[in-house]
């Protein structure tokens, strides 16, 4: 799958050495019609030398560059080069009878190359060209015929289909290497849940319940623990949201990871495609709240967390129904540069130019409320 347009330029290659063959031929075979029989042979030589070297070029060693788009660009300028000496050795006979033009069936190779190497548009571009040179080299010699039409047609046909087959193998390859790589993770995260579930996921649930019995200092160090633990499960049973190309991941697809019995998700069903670094400290800020949940309303207690395109922002609540926090708790605990709340939550979105709100009193629960611009997140 790393190189999955092989068999076309294999394909090229046959097709280039054949039609090669087939036009020496006839060029052998018509020398003496030819105004300029040795032009027309060191034409043919030219298109023989090329023909080596364009095969060369376009299978690579595996460890080196690949400049085959390079090559396919110059190829496209030789090709045209060789059809436009027609006029200079073919006699005025030729030229206004049925003999081909320079190159003959040879030169839609330059076409297919571009095709192959750039998808669609390379081949339209290609066949461009090449049905240009063909235009000007018949006007030349007189109107237009029907059959110059056919071959236009011919041409512009051909590098379209393969332009867009070689489009469809690169997005098939992709889509394999992602499915290969996404069966690799789940098997790694399968083998490392089997390693670790019964160990590290049980001593951070242990210092989560032990910092909500001791409170004080062992309280924020059982949030923390709390706020890993819910992490890490996340990862063993659902991983993360994939990163793209581009380096952006889907917010809602890796929100949706942390669902379980006791925390319900709510997102959009399309893609919220975002920088991964930007998923990465949202989802640290909802683990954070998440976490705060179970410390201060119980392991058990439930939570719902939502996810809104607003399109120009993106919001995340995440609500509780315990008891509230006290008021003046949450400003003393960032006053006094303790740990918790104010550098989980509050620091990672300010980071990310958003804001976050706090809605919160007795016998209400509790809601955190994230909101990051959508512009300030694009990069």
């Amino acid at each position: 799958m790393d190189r999955p347009l092989e068999p076309l330029w294999r394909g090229l290659l046959v097709y280039r050495v054949l039609t090669l063959v087939s036009t020496s031929i006839f060029v052998m075979v018509s020398v003496r019609e030819y105004a300029h029989p040795l032009g027309a042979g060191l034409v043919v030589a030219v298109m023989g030398v090329w023909t080596v070297v364009t095969g060369l070029a376009y299978f690579p060693r595996r460890d080196g560059p690949d400049r085959r788009g390079t090559v396919a660009a110059v190829d496209l300028v030789v090709t045209a080069a060789v059809m436009l000496t027609t006029p200079l050795v073919q006699s005025q006979a030729q030229l206004t009878g049925d003999t081909p033009l320079m190159g003959s069936i040879w030169t839609p190779g330059a076409a297919l190359a571009l095709a192959i190497a750039f998808g669609l548009r390379g081949g339209l571009a290609g066949a461009a060209v090449i049905a240009g040179a063909l235009v000007a080299v018949t006007l030349t010699s007189g109107p237009m015929t029907l059959v110059d039409l056919a071959d236009v047609q011919l041409l512009i046909l051909a590098g379209a289909t393969v332009g867009f087959c070689s489009g469809v193998l690169r997005r098939s390859a992709e889509r394999v290497r992602a499915a290969v790589a996404e069966q690799a993770a789940a098997a790694e995260r399968e083998r490392l849940a089997r390693s670790i579930h019964d160990g590290v996921l049980q001593v951070l649930a242990h210092v989560r319940r032990r910092g909500a019995e001791l409170g004080g200092g062992a309280g924020e160090l059982g949030t923390l623990a709390g706020e890993q633990e819910i992490v890490l499960r996340t990862l063993l049973t659902s991983g993360t949201a994939g990163v793209d190309g581009g380096g952006r991941r889907d917010l809602a697809a890796a929100v949706r990871t942390l669902a379980s019995s006791r925390i319900s998700v709510s997102a959009p069903a399309h893609a919220l495609d975002l920088p991964a670094r930007v998923v990465d400290a949202l989802l640290g800020a909802v683990g954070a709240a998440l976490a705060n949940t179970a410390l201060h309303v119980g392991a058990d207690a439930p939570a719902w967390v939502f996810v809104e395109d607003l399109g120009g922002e993106v919001e995340i609540s995440v609500r509780d129904d315990g008891p509230g926090i006290p008021d003046g708790r949450l400003a003393a605990a960032e006053a006094e540069g303790r740990l918790g709340v104010a550098a989980s939550m509050r620091g990672r979105v300010r980071e990310l130019g958003g804001t976050i709100t706090c809605d919160t009193g007795p016998g209400r629960g509790t809601e955190w409320t994230i909101r990051v611009p959508r512009e300030m997140v694009q990069t």
